[in-house]
């Protein structure tokens, strides 16, 4: 999705908890960026995974990372991450599994929150209620709608998951970063966002988990990334 591939840094779109590549709908297109915008594994028409998913599930999927980087031929990109693919992204680059060269970080988690868990699980009182409109939506975008749901839902909602905690890597990110938080976001407050050092902020006032959803967030991301990559492309000239 979007642009021919140019020389420059690519994007690398990593989607939320139960997301998948038809969900970000027009926005990979939208950031101005050649762009790989993949489904990992039980999401989308990816092959299912096993539920339930192992706490460590965000690790896995980062140290999954470089692998799918090299398959593609994708070297430092720009690392575009929602929810829990912002902390997918966050290990990623941390731990210095992947060598990148921003990273934009939308309604990151970086820890758990009472807010969290308490909207998780409210989603799983919607998704098992026969009359509500949850597993249909999701059934629209998800092959095994059942393995994507539960594999997320009940790793957040197990108890040993309160004490998730990736700040550990923060102190590893040294490229340019771009923190996009919905000021009512139902998932996470704030409190993320101040975690995360050296960032730059875009709080969106009224805004939920999905602010990119907005067209003027969009070109505001679009612009940050637009810096991203001319800082890259002129760290790589000289």
């Amino acid at each position: 999705m979007g642009p021919p591939r140019d020389g420059g840094p690519e994007l690398v779109l990593l989607h939320e908890g139960l997301g998948s590549v038809a969900q970000w709908r027009d926005f990979p297109a939208r950031l101005g960026r050649p762009a790989l915008v993949y489904s990992r594994q039980g999401y989308g028409t990816s092959s299912p995974v096993t539920v339930p998913r192992p706490l460590s599930y965000m690790h896995d999927e980062a140290a999954q990372l470089p692998a799918i980087l090299a398959a593609e031929h994708v070297i430092e990109p720009i690392l575009v991450g929602h929810s829990d693919g912002a902390s997918i992204a966050i290990i990623a680059v941390g731990s210095g599994a992947v060598r990148a060269r921003g990273l934009v970080l939308i309604a990151p988690h970086v820890f758990v929150e009472d807010i969290s868990v308490a909207s998780i699980a409210k989603a799983r009182d919607a998704f098992i209620d026969i009359s509500g409109s949850l597993r249909p939506k999701l059934a629209r975008y998800h092959a095994d709608v059942d393995g994507a749901f539960w594999g997320w839902n009940r790793a957040w909602l197990d108890p040993e998951f309160r004490i998730w905690n990736i700040e550990a890597y923060l102190p590893g990110i040294h490229v340019p970063t771009l923190v996009v938080q919905g000021s009512a976001d139902e998932y996470g407050t704030l409190a993320q966002v101040e975690a995360i050092p050296n960032a730059e902020r875009l709080i969106i006032d009224g805004a939920g988990h999905s602010p990119f959803r907005d067209p003027s967030v969009v070109a505001e991301i679009a612009v940050r990334i637009g810096r991203m990559a001319e800082a890259g492309r002129a760290n790589s000239d000289s």
